[in-house]
């Protein structure tokens, strides 16, 4: 008896929160994806937030006498071949490698929610043209398109930026356009346009709402796409040039003396190891925390 009413009790109240809250509440007893969560804040913090306290020209200043020096209580992750500190250069390269993933993912979030928002309110003609628009990108190969915009501009982060987004955008338009066409024949929408609402209005102030866990979840897992993306054109020299650094830069250094330094390669690599692992981790809990089949926390 007293079981049953404990659970009944929990029942009204699971009821009686939002589905934000429910998703939170499920979202904090996933303990892999809280983990991710706080590594990823911590990995964040220490790229942006400590090298306020280092020089401002930290990771490039070079002193050939410490070229390749092991880690030290000095040098931390030990030194490069040109003697430059590699614990500054992580977290400077860590700057550049999350910046890009946060800009090229909202500037793929901005071209594939519209895009496919509108492509699946509009339907008919319209829709299936824009879809396979959609499809003939798709047949094109995404990392040779960024290389060809790269050799064609001048080759600076901010290209990358435009480059990277440009092209990571169509999975989110297939997404979000299978969401609006599923909400747009519900009957609070149909009640909306009764009522007089815009286009533009049943779609970034009805349909958007209900959708943006979705947008959010497969955010997260962007994130960590295009900073593989950006790493391997920095692996092969398309991207980040010297003296700036990014991870994916530091690690193509570090594999070229991983016999004799081999700390070149392991700490930039367990950087961007860590950071990927923490967005992958988040992702599957936002997925599971934001699944409407599941009632309750």
């Amino acid at each position: 008896m007293i079981l049953s009413r404990l659970n009944r009790q929990n029942e009204v109240q699971w009821g009686e929160l939002s589905i934000t809250q429910l998703s939170w509440l499920r979202l904090k007893q996933n303990k892999l994806a809280m983990g991710g969560l706080f590594l990823f804040i911590f990995i964040t913090i220490l790229c942006f937030v400590f090298p306020l306290f280092l020089p401002a020209n930290a990771y490039e200043i070079q002193n050939l006498n410490l070229q390749a020096q092991a880690p030290s209580s000095e040098y931390w992750f030990g030194t490069d071949s040109l003697g430059r500190d590699l614990f500054s250069r992580v977290l400077y390269g860590g700057r550049i490698s999350l910046s890009l993933g946060f800009a090229a993912t909202m500037v793929s979030l901005l071209i594939g929610v519209s895009y496919g928002c509108l492509s699946g309110y509009l339907g008919g003609r319209c829709d299936a043209m824009m879809m396979r628009t959609v499809d003939v990108l798709y047949a094109l190969p995404f990392t040779i398109f960024v290389i060809l915009l790269m050799v064609l501009f001048e080759r600076n982060i901010f290209l990358m930026f435009a480059a990277i987004g440009a092209v990571e955008w169509l999975t989110m338009a297939r997404i979000v356009r299978g969401q609006v066409v599923y909400l747009k024949n519900q009957q609070y929408i149909d009640a909306s346009r009764a009522l007089g609402a815009s286009d533009i209005k049943i779609m970034f102030k009805h349909l958007l709402p209900n959708f943006l866990g979705v947008v959010i979840v497969f955010s997260t897992l962007t994130v960590p796409a295009v900073m593989l993306l950006e790493a391997f054109l920095s692996f092969i020299g398309m991207g980040v040039q010297p003296p700036m650094s990014s991870w994916g830069l530091l690690i193509r250094d570090g594999a070229d003396s991983m016999e004799v330094s081999p700390w070149r390669l392991c700490f930039p690599a367990l950087f961007f190891s860590l950071t990927l692992f923490s967005l992958n981790f988040l992702g599957d809990g936002l997925r599971d925390a934001f699944d409407p089949r599941d009632g309750k926390a």
